[in-house]
C-alpha cells in the first residue's frame, strides 16, 4: 500500500493545481484519474471553445498562450499536458476510484488498480461525468446521446437538440453548418441568456430566418426509432428524426460524496458542507476542489474562479500537520 500526505481524487485543471501546490509544498501526493489527463475537457466537443481567456485558464502563473483570446479545447489540452509532463506530476491515469474509508487518522483510498493511504483527501472530481437526464421513453435508444462530439456525424440528419445552454446552442450551430436539419428544444421561453455573448446573437438570427427551428416552452414526451413527439403551447408535434441531443446539462456523482459522508443541503440545489476558509469538508482531512463545491449550482464555480482552492487547501494542510507534530 503506498502511502501519502495527500491523495487527489480528479486530474482536471483543479486536480492539476492541487498536485502543483502539493509537490511545491513539498507534501507526498498522487493525483488519481479515472481516465485521460484533464478527462472531462478531452471529452468536450472537438471544436469547443472556452468562454473564459486563456489567463483565465492558467494555473500556477504558467502562462497559457492561445492564438486567439480564447482558447479552443485542443490548445487547453496541450496546455495542461504539458504542466503535467514537465513538471513530473505524480498522476495515476485510467484509474477510478472504488472507495473511500476513513481510518481513524488516514484515509484508504481503493482504485481499481491498487490500494492508497492517505493522511488527507481531496476530491476535485468535477460534474461532467453523469448527464441530467429528460426521462421519458425512448431516451435510452442509440440515436439518443447526452454528450456531442464532432458535428460532421450529423451531416445530411434530422437532428433534434434538446436545452439552451451553451452546449446545447454550440451543437446546433456547428451541426446545422455541417449540413444537419435542426431543430432545437427549449424548455423556457428563449435562448439562455448565459450563452457566451457572441454565439447568442448568431442562433438567434438563425432561429429568425428559418434555417434552424426552435420550439419554446417545449419539451420532448417520447422519442421513437424514426420520430420525437414534443409536447408545445400549440399541442402535440410529431417530427421525423435520426438523432437526438440531449444536452440539458451535468451533475457532480452526489451519491460518492454521500458515501463519503459529506453532508449535502436538502433545499434542493445539494450543496456540500465545507470551510470555504480551508475547503475542509465535515469530514476531517477530506477537502472538496474545483467545481464539485457547487452542488447542482454548477454554473458557479469554474476554473478561472475555483484555482485558488490548490493553496488554500495545501496550506490548509501543512498547517493541520504542523499542529500535530507540535503536540506529538
Amino acid at each position: 500500500m503506498q502511502d501519502f500526505d495527500v491523495v487527489i481524487v480528479g486530474g482536471g485543471p483543479i486536480g492539476i493545481a492541487c498536485g502543483l501546490e502539493a509537490k511545491k509544498q513539498g507534501l507526498t501526493y498522487a493525483i488519481i484519474e479515472k481516465g485521460p489527463i484533464v478527462n472531462s475537457l478531452f471529452n468536450y466537443p472537438m471544436n469547443m471553445q472556452f468562454f473564459s481567456s486563456s489567463e483565465k485558464l492558467e494555473i500556477d502563473d504558467i502562462p497559457f498562450i492561445s492564438k486567439e483570446a480564447k482558447p479552443k479545447r485542443n490548445e487547453a489540452l496541450e496546455y495542461y499536458r504539458r504542466i503535467v509532463t514537465s513538471n513530473q506530476l505524480n498522476i495515476h491515469l485510467f484509474e477510478k476510484v472504488l472507495d473511500v474509508e476513513q481510518k481513524k487518522a488516514f484515509f484508504n483510498i481503493k482504485t481499481d488498480k491498487d490500494t492508497y493511504k492517505a493522511k488527507n483527501v481531496i476530491v476535485a472530481t468535477g460534474f461532467y461525468d453523469l448527464p441530467n437526464k429528460i426521462n421519458v421513453p425512448g431516451e435510452d435508444l442509440p440515436k439518443v446521446s447526452h454528450y456531442y462530439k464532432d458535428p460532421h456525424f450529423y451531416a445530411s440528419q434530422k437532428l433534434a437538440v434538446v436545452g439552451a445552454s451553451n452546449s446545447a446552442i454550440d451543437a446546433a450551430l456547428e451541426c446545422w453548418r455541417k449540413g444537419a436539419e435542426v431543430t432545437l428544444i427549449i424548455r423556457g421561453p428563449e435562448v439562455g441568456q448565459r450563452v457566451k455573448y457572441w454565439v447568442r446573437p448568431d442562433i438567434v438570427n438563425r432561429i429568425e430566418e428559418g434555417s434552424i427551428k426552435a420550439y419554446y416552452n417545449s419539451t420532448v414526451k417520447e422519442i421513437t426509432e424514426s420520430e420525437i413527439v414534443i409536447n408545445t403551447p400549440q399541442g402535440e408535434v410529431t417530427l421525423a428524426n435520426d438523432f437526438v441531443l440531449a444536452l440539458t446539462g451535468y451533475r457532480p456523482n452526489f451519491n460518492f460524496l454521500e458515501k463519503l459522508g459529506i453532508q449535502l443541503s436538502d433545499d434542493g440545489k445539494r450543496l456540500p458542507a465545507y470551510d470555504p476558509e480551508t475547503m475542509e469538508t465535515n469530514v476531517p482531512g477530506l477537502f472538496l476542489a474545483g467545481v464539485i463545491c457547487g452542488g447542482m449550482e454548477t454554473h458557479k464555480w469554474f476554473i478561472e474562479n475555483s484555482r485558488i482552492h490548490a493553496p488554500i487547501i495545501i496550506n490548509a494542510i501543512k498547517n493541520k500537520m504542523a499542529a500535530a507534530d507540535k503536540e506529538s
